[in-house]
C-alpha cells in the first residue's frame, strides 16, 4: 500500500459511508434489518381496499397539515402546473363521451334515414372527423395526465429526499438519552415507512383529489347539459353507493388491521427464529417455534381472508347499483327519444358519464383513509423532528487542542442517573495524572461504563464536575472534546467496506501508509497480509468473514490512527481466547504508551500493572490503589480477584 494522489477525491465518498456508519452506531446496535414492531407497523396491505385501513388517527391535524404544507410550499409553481394539467386532462376526458355521442347520433340517424328512404345513409366523413377529434382529445388528455404525474412524482420524491435528509441529520443530533427509550426499529421506521407513506400519498392522492373533484363537477355539468331528468335518476343511486362503501369499509377495517398486525408478528417470528437458529436447535425449541408460527399464521390467514372477501364485495355491489341506475336512465332516455326530445347518441354519452360519476365516489372513500394514514405518518415524522436535541455548546466554548492537552482528568463529586428515579453514580471523586493508566473494576451494574459515557459527554452529570486539564468538560466544544478520546470497546464497530477504510475511520484524511503503520502498531498488519485482498478485502455486512479477535485488532488500529490524548478500553479482551488476548494486550500496551488510559475489565489479571485501580460498587469508589496494595488490604478487590481464581479452579 502506497500513498495515492487522489486522497482528497476519496473524502466525500468516505464521509457518506462514515455518516451512515455513525447512524448505525447511534443506538448502540446496527440497523441492518427491520426491528420487530418497527418497519412492519407502517406497511399497507394489498387488496382492493389496501389503502383503506383506518390506521392511527392524527392527534394534531392542523399542526401537522401546516408543517406538511410548509414542505409543499417550496414547490408552489410545480403544484400550480400539476393542478392545471390535472384539470385540463379531466376536462378533455369529460368532453370525449359527448363527441362520441355525436358520432353515434350521426350513425343512427343516417341508418334510420336510409331504411326510411329519406336519405343516403350515414355521413362517414362527419363520423371520421368526430372520431379523429375524439382521439386527438384523448391523446392530449393522456399527455396532460403524464406531465402532471411526472411533475408530481418529482415533487413527492424531492419532499421525501428532504424529509430523509432532515431525519438523518436529526438522528445525529439527538442525545443518547433519546435512544435509551426508543428502539432502533422505531427510529428506522420514520425514515422508511413513514416517509414512503407520505411519498406515495403525495404522488398519487393529491392528483387523485384534483382529478376526482374536477371529474365529479364536470360530469354533473355534462349530464345536466344532456338531461336534468336523467341526471336526477343517476343522483338517486348516490346514497346507495355511499352506503355500500361505508358498510364495507367499517366491516373490513378491523380485519385489515388484524391482517397487518399478524403479518408483522409472522415476519417478526420468522426473523427471531432465523436469527437465533442455533439457540432454537440447541434447546430443542423447534416445536415451540413452529407452534408460535402456526398460531400467528392461522390468525393471519383468517383475518386476510375476511378482509379480502369483504373488500371484494365492493365492486360487484357497486356494479349492481350502477346497473340499476343504467336501467332507470335507459328507460327515461328511451321515453324521451320516442318523444323526440332526446338523441340516441346523448343516451350513449350519458351512460358513459354515469360510469365516470361513480368512480370519484369510490376514490373519495379510498383517498380519505389514505390521507388519514398520511397525516398520521407525517405527524410521527414531525414529532421525531421536534425532539429535543443535544444542547448547544456554551458561548465561547473552549477548543481542545490535542497538542496542548496533557491528559489530566479529575472527577469531583460526580452524581448521575439515567433517570431521575434511579441514581447510578452517587458520589464519584478521583484524580488522574497525565499519562496514568487507570483501571476501573467492580461487579456488573456498578457504573463502570457509565463513567466512560460521562467522560465523552454522551450524558452530562447531574451534579459535580469532570475536569480535563483543569477545565470542566462542559466548557469544551463537544466536537473538539471527543477528538481527545479514543475508544476500544467490547462490541466492535465495523461496516461493509475494505479493511483499510475501516481503519481509516479513525482519521479520514489518513494516507495508505499511515493506515498500514497504525495496523502494524496494533499487531494487525501480519494477519491482514494473509487475508485475500489484504487491506483491500471487504468486510461483509455482518463482519462475519473475520474472527472476533481480528475485529478487535482492527478497532485498536483505528484508535492508533486517531492518536488520542485519552484512551478508553472497555472490556476489549473479554470475548477472545487467551492467545489472542495476549496479542491484543500487546497492541493495547503500544497504544497506551504516553496516554492517559481508562481500562474497564472483568479479568482482573489483565490490569495488574495499572497505576491506579478504582474499585466501584453501587456507584461509589469503595477502594483505590495499586494491585498489590489492594490485595494486601484483603477487602472488596481482593475478594473479586480471588473469586475469579476460585471459580477457575472449581
Amino acid at each position: 500500500m502506497s500513498a495515492t494522489n487522489n486522497e482528497k477525491q476519496k473524502q466525500p465518498a468516505r464521509e457518506g459511508r462514515f455518516k451512515r456508519f455513525r447512524q448505525r452506531g447511534a443506538g448502540g446496535t446496527r440497523a441492518g434489518g427491520p426491528a420487530r414492531g418497527g418497519i412492519m407497523d407502517g406497511g399497507r396491505p394489498g387488496g382492493p381496499l389496501g389503502g383503506m385501513i383506518g390506521g392511527d388517527k392524527p392527534k394534531d391535524l392542523k399542526g401537522t397539515l401546516r408543517k406538511l404544507l410548509s414542505y409543499l410550499g417550496s414547490y408552489k409553481i410545480a403544484l400550480i402546473f400539476v393542478t392545471l394539467f390535472a384539470i385540463a386532462s379531466t376536462v378533455f376526458n369529460i368532453i370525449g363521451p359527448k363527441l362520441m355521442g355525436g358520432a353515434t347520433t350521426e350513425l343512427f340517424e343516417g341508418i334510420m334515414a336510409q331504411i326510411g328512404g329519406t336519405g343516403t345513409g350515414p355521413d362517414f366523413n362527419v363520423i371520421g372527423t368526430i372520431l379523429l377529434s375524439t382521439l386527438a382529445l384523448y391523446v392530449v388528455a393522456a399527455l396532460f395526465q403524464f406531465v402532471q404525474g411526472f411533475i408530481m412524482a418529482g415533487v413527492a420524491n424531492k419532499i421525501s429526499y428532504r424529509m430523509r435528509r432532515d431525519i438523518d441529520a436529526k438522528i445525529l443530533r439527538l442525545p443518547f438519552s433519546y435512544y435509551d427509550k426508543v428502539s432502533t426499529g422505531d427510529v428506522m421506521s420514520h425514515i422508511t415507512n413513514d416517509v414512503d407513506a407520505i411519498n406515495q400519498s403525495l404522488s398519487q392522492s393529491i392528483t387523485q383529489i384534483i382529478t376526482s373533484v374536477a371529474t365529479l363537477i364536470g360530469v354533473i355539468i355534462m349530464m345536466l347539459s344532456i338531461s336534468w331528468q336523467m341526471t336526477l335518476a343517476a343522483i338517486l343511486t348516490l346514497p346507495f353507493s355511499v352506503g355500500i362503501i361505508g358498510v364495507i369499509v367499517s366491516k373490513s377495517q378491523r380485519h385489515f388491521g388484524d391482517q397487518q398486525k399478524y403479518l408483522g408478528r409472522v415476519n417478526g417470528s420468522v426473523e427471531e427464529h432465523f436469527g437465533a437458529h442455533s439457540v432454537v436447535q440447541a434447546f430443542n425449541g423447534q416445536a415451540r417455534a413452529q407452534e408460535e408460527f402456526e398460531e400467528n399464521n392461522t390468525i393471519l390467514f383468517s383475518s386476510a381472508w375476511k378482509a379480502n372477501f369483504l373488500s371484494g364485495l365492493m365492486m360487484p355491489l357497486m356494479n349492481v347499483v350502477g346497473n340499476i341506475g343504467y336501467v332507470l336512465v335507459c328507460i327515461i332516455g328511451a321515453w324521451m327519444a320516442i318523444g323526440g326530445s332526446m338523441q340516441v347518441g346523448n343516451i350513449q354519452a350519458f351512460i358513459q358519464y354515469m360510469r365516470n360519476f361513480q368512480q370519484p365516489i369510490v376514490q373519495a372513500a379510498q383517498i380519505s383513509n389514505i390521507l388519514q394514514q398520511t397525516i398520521a405518518a407525517a405527524e410521527r415524522v414531525f414529532t421525531f423532528l421536534g425532539e429535543d436535541e443535544v444542547p448547544a455548546d456554551v458561548t465561547d466554548a473552549l477548543v481542545a487542542d490535542p497538542a496542548r492537552i496533557k491528559g489530566a482528568v479529575d472527577f469531583e463529586h460526580v452524581r448521575f442517573g439515567y433517570t431521575p428515579e434511579k441514581t447510578i453514580i452517587k458520589d464519584f471523586s478521583a484524580a488522574v495524572a497525565p499519562g496514568a493508566k487507570i483501571a476501573i473494576v467492580g461487579p456488573t451494574g456498578a457504573g463502570k461504563t457509565t463513567i466512560v459515557k460521562l467522560l465523552e459527554r454522551f450524558y452530562d452529570v447531574d451534579s459535580g464536575a469532570i475536569l480535563v486539564d483543569g477545565a470542566d468538560i462542559r466548557e469544551y466544544e463537544r466536537k473538539s472534546l471527543r477528538g481527545l478520546f479514543g475508544m476500544v470497546l467490547q462490541d466492535t464497530w465495523l461496516y461493509s467496506d475494505t479493511i483499510a477504510e475501516n481503519i481509516r475511520f479513525g482519521r479520514l484524511d489518513a494516507t495508505d501508509e499511515e493506515v498500514r503503520h497504525a495496523a502494524a502498531v496494533a499487531q494487525a498488519d501480519h494477519f491482514i497480509q494473509t487475508l485475500p485482498g489484504s487491506y483491500g478485502m471487504v468486510v461483509n455486512e455482518e463482519a462475519s468473514n473475520i474472527s472476533q479477535g481480528q475485529k478487535q485488532l482492527l478497532t485498536i488500529a483505528r484508535a492508533v490512527l486517531h492518536d488520542p490524548r485519552i484512551l478508553i478500553l472497555d472490556e476489549a479482551t473479554s470475548s477472545v481466547d487467551t492467545r489472542t488476548e495476549l496479542l491484543i494486550q500487546k497492541a493495547m500496551d503500544n497504544l497506551m504508551a504516553g496516554r492517559t488510559s481508562f481500562i474497564i475489565a472483568h479479568r482482573l489479571s489483565t490490569i495488574k500493572n495499572a497505576d491506579l485501580i478504582l474499585v466501584l460498587d453501587e456507584g461509589d469508589i469503595v477502594e483505590q490503589g495499586s494491585h498489590e496494595d489492594l490485595l494486601a488490604q484483603g477487602g472488596f478487590y481482593a475478594m473479586l480477584y480471588n473469586s475469579q481464581f476460585d471459580v477457575g479452579e472449581e
